[in-house]
């Protein structure tokens, strides 16, 4: 019976102290794990933003869906443009600016800006306007874009992605977008109890319980909550 008590007693002291180990190891090893993913979906969240950005700048207004902004990344361009010379303190105290500097062509109106030499002065001042597709713009040669809308390490889950506008005092009504992925999506299959620890967390401070980029509630300039 002593003998039986004792085996059990060692037995009990091994599962102990595996479980004080792992008590230990788990956060450490949820960490690390946590850190390879946050980077990766990271990421994935600035892409979008970028995508977002030069959608915004081309049409106005942020694209309502995956769909629609990747179709606009791929199949559409943008213009880039060259300039070469810069107008001078004294034209531009004198009203020259540079859509009238691209327009002149008279030598006595040329004048009145202290140009001299038109010709000479439009040798030097050119702004050249050339087009290039918006993926090789925003994101080089090769880039895949139809990887933009699927969350890392998921089977194939997909971002969030929201638009809206928000309405200034003036009545002036400003695009907002917001993409994000839950905790609970990108480090599925880690620790769970670690999860919804993290989740209570961020929760309990009021803030998204995963990683987010922009906001169609308050206005953030398309800050990601990681920066």
């Amino acid at each position: 019976m002593r003998v039986v008590f004792n085996s059990l007693l060692v037995l009990a002291s091994i599962v102990l102290a595996y479980m004080c180990v792992r008590s230990i190891m788990d956060p450490i090893e949820f960490e690390g794990e946590k850190s390879v993913r946050d980077k990766a979906v990271i990421a994935r969240l600035i892409d979008i933003r970028k995508a977002q950005i030069a959608h915004r700048e081309a049409k106005g207004v942020y694209a309502e869906d995956f769909n629609k902004l990747m179709s606009f990344v791929n199949n559409e361009k943008i213009a880039m443009v060259s300039k070469k010379g810069e107008l001078t303190d004294q034209q531009m105290e004198k009203g020259l600016t540079e859509d009238i500097a691209l327009a002149l062509v008279d030598t006595a109106e040329a004048a009145k800006y202290g140009i001299e030499d038109l010709e000479a002065f439009k040798e030097n001042f050119r702004r050249d306007t050339s087009y290039v597709s918006v993926k090789e713009s925003v994101f080089g040669v090769g880039y895949n874009i139809d990887s933009i809308a699927y969350v890392p390490f998921t089977n194939g889950e997909k971002f969030e992605m929201r638009t809206g506008f928000n309405k200034t005092k003036s009545g002036i009504k400003i695009p907002l977008f917001e993409a994000c992925t839950p905790y609970k999506v990108y480090l599925n299959g880690l620790n769970k109890q670690e999860i919804i620890n993290l989740t209570k967390k961020a929760s309990a401070l009021g803030k998204y319980e995963g990683l987010k980029v922009g906001d169609v509630i308050s206005p953030n300039n398309n800050a990601g909550n990681w920066e």
